[in-house]
Parts: structure tokens; sequence; C-alpha cells
């Protein structure tokens, strides 16, 4: 396969893997903001306090659109890419300490289309470094 063949494939899967990111985190971010009863009931009976899920509402929103910008701020989503993971990982430990094994399922979901989309996202950038230097 030559370059440019498998550099159009990360493309297809890293702007799949951005859109799947999007329609997540930002419902997520959504349904924070908005104080729906389905995210915030569980959230509050965790111990988490309502300042902090509307700044992670707020939080996911602002992620989501650095996401959206096509090459721009690519330092800048490598922080995103970063705080993702780690609300991931937090949701994953809060989950399974209040519902156990069942409830990490979507969670994990998350993860492995956030290292996905990472990945190739690196990759894209790493092949757009080494063009611009040839």
């Amino acid at each position: 396969m030559t370059r440019f063949k498998e550099l159009k494939k990360e493309m297809v899967i890293y702007r799949t893997g951005i859109i799947l990111l999007s329609i997540w985190f930002g419902a997520s971010g959504y349904l924070e903001l908005s104080k729906n009863l389905l995210v915030w009931l569980p959230t509050i009976k965790m111990g988490y306090p309502p300042f902090f899920i509307t700044t992670l509402g707020i939080a996911k929103i602002l992620g989501v659109i650095v996401l959206l910008i096509p090459n721009k701020l690519n330092w800048l989503k490598e922080w995103v890419f970063a705080a993702f993971f780690f609300d991931i990982i937090f949701a994953v430990i809060s989950v399974y300490s209040f519902d156990g094994i069942t409830g990490i399922i979507k969670p994990a979901i998350a993860f492995i289309l956030i290292l996905i989309t990472y990945i190739m996202f690196r990759k894209i950038n790493r092949a757009l470094r080494l063009s611009f230097n040839q």
C-alpha cells in the first residue's frame, strides 16, 4: 500500500473517531449542563458536587469544539485527548465502585474510541510533519 493510501485510510479512521467522540462527549456535556436527571442523580449519589458536574460539562463542550477545528490548535488537541482520557479513567473508577463491573462497559468503549482516534491523530500529524520537512 502506498503511503498516500495509508494516510488516506488513517484520515478516514481519524475523522470518524473525531465525529464519534464529538457526539459522545458533546452529548455528555450537554446532559451535564442541562442538569438532566439521568446524569445528575447518579453523579450526585457518587458524591460529586454539583459545581463539578457543571464544570465537567463546560470542559467537554469546549474540548469538542477544539477537536472539530480542522488542522489547527494541534497542541491543544493533545490536551483535549489527555482530558478525555482522564475523564474516562475516573468514570471507570467511579462507575465500578458504584455499579460494579457491568457499569464499565460504556466507559471502556469510550476509552477504546479515544485511544484509536489519538493514535491516528499522532500518525497523521507525524506524516504531515515529515512531508513538510522534505
